[in-house]
């Protein structure tokens, strides 16, 4: 399997160059937007797993969280994407989020596109004044099909872009 890395955007950016994650051709729906002020900080490319639980009740699969590592755009890992939702970065910033806005995005075999509000941030790097996550471009990263049993397991693979924006 051919792994596509993605360049790492920092600052504020009004657009993002061609060749890059987050190109000019992918438009973010509206219902994912944070809004007229807010600003790019980082955008990193995401690899790793959606995990999902069966939920013993319903006999159906749960998903427990991500386990990701983040990237920039010489394919250096920068950081990780955890439970929480957590992002956390090698320069010592750590956000947790929470869903705000879903959209199913252009591949019904692809985890939703999704804006996050952040509930918390520590750390002084990047990360330090982000009030937003938007995760698009998502591949793969959906729960099995079907029935499971108590304590099953499952790592899904995915990828993703993810979005970090702070508010001017």
């Amino acid at each position: 399997m051919e792994v596509r890395r993605f360049p790492l955007m920092l600052g504020v950016a009004s657009g993002l160059v061609a060749g890059g994650f987050a190109s000019a051709d992918v438009t973010v729906p509206a219902a994912l937007s944070a809004g007229p002020d807010a600003e790019l900080v980082l955008a990193v490319h995401a690899e790793g797993a959606q995990i999902y639980g069966c939920a013993p009740d319903k006999n159906e699969w749960v998903l427990k969280g991500p386990d990701a590592k983040l990237f920039d755009e010489k394919g250096t890992q920068i950081g990780k994407h955890y439970v929480g939702p957590s992002w956390e970065l090698d320069d010592g910033s750590l956000i947790t989020g929470e869903a705000a806005a879903k959209d199913p995005g252009p591949d019904p075999s692809a985890v939703a596109w999704l804006l996050l509000k952040v509930k918390t941030n520590s750390g002084k790097g990047l990360l330090a004044k982000v009030s937003f996550v938007q995760r698009i471009e998502t591949v793969g990263g959906l729960a099995p099909k079907g029935a499971c049993k108590a304590g099953d397991e499952v790592k899904a693979p995915y990828t993703a872009t993810y979005r970090f924006l702070a508010m001017k």
